[in-house]
């Protein structure tokens, strides 16, 4: 008697653990599968937005590189044609117009071009500037424009569509060349430039470019 007594608890214990295993299966796939879902569809979308923000930059510096492109000091001259003394507003406005009419740059980035202007004409106009004033023909004696062509911080470059980028943080990227050989350069292959991108109706737009810092113009 007790022999079969303890076969039958071994039965019932076989048959509980058959009728519990099909449920434990389900809720563990279950926890699997939903992350693996959650993670595939954040890198679509994250590659999504890189591609985008990639053909972006380099659409800008192809068009900053163009007849399209606008006159970043629209200066004006004295009578004589030999100093600059301020900046053409009507100018300024067109400007404006342009980069808006592009597509490329968010509203903040406009506007902080503006404002740059704005400051080096009260600077020029009240002779702030160290190296002033600024004579025709000669470089502007200010952080803007001066030297390098602001638009990539260079005085030369390769095809922009060698250009690639790197996102460093949030919404903040930078730029450097791609595609190099290893006879290229090393001045080259450690160039990078800063930027930033902002949503606007569903699309991306540049916000800041590393030439365009209003900090710089203000020193």
């Amino acid at each position: 008697m007790k022999v079969f007594g303890y076969l039958i608890i071994v039965l019932g214990l076989i048959l509980y653990s058959c009728n519990q295993s099909p449920q434990s299966t389900t809720v563990t796939e279950s926890k699997i599968e939903t992350p693996t879902a959650t993670v595939k569809t954040s890198a679509i979308e994250n590659q999504e937005d890189k591609t985008e923000i990639l053909n972006l930059i380099r659409e800008v510096l192809k068009w900053t590189d163009s007849k399209n492109s606008i006159d970043l000091l629209p200066a004006i001259a004295d009578s004589t044609d030999s100093i600059y003394i301020g900046f053409d507003f009507d100018q300024l406005n067109q400007n404006l117009n342009k980069l808006k009419n592009t597509d490329f740059f968010a509203k903040e980035f406009i506007e902080n071009y503006n404002q740059i202007i704005l400051t080096l004409d009260r600077k020029l106009k009240a002779n702030e500037f160290e190296y002033g004033p600024w004579l025709v023909g000669d470089m502007p004696p200010f952080n803007f424009a001066s030297d390098v062509n602001p638009w990539c911080l260079c005085q030369d470059n390769m095809d922009w569509n060698l250009v690639e980028i790197e996102q460093t943080n949030g919404n903040e990227y930078r730029w450097k060349w791609g595609g190099l050989n290893q006879d290229t350069h090393q001045s080259w292959k450690d160039f990078s430039y800063k930027f930033k991108v902002t949503k606007e109706k569903s699309k991306w737009k540049m916000s800041y470019l590393d030439g365009f810092n209003i900090n710089e113009v203000k020193k």
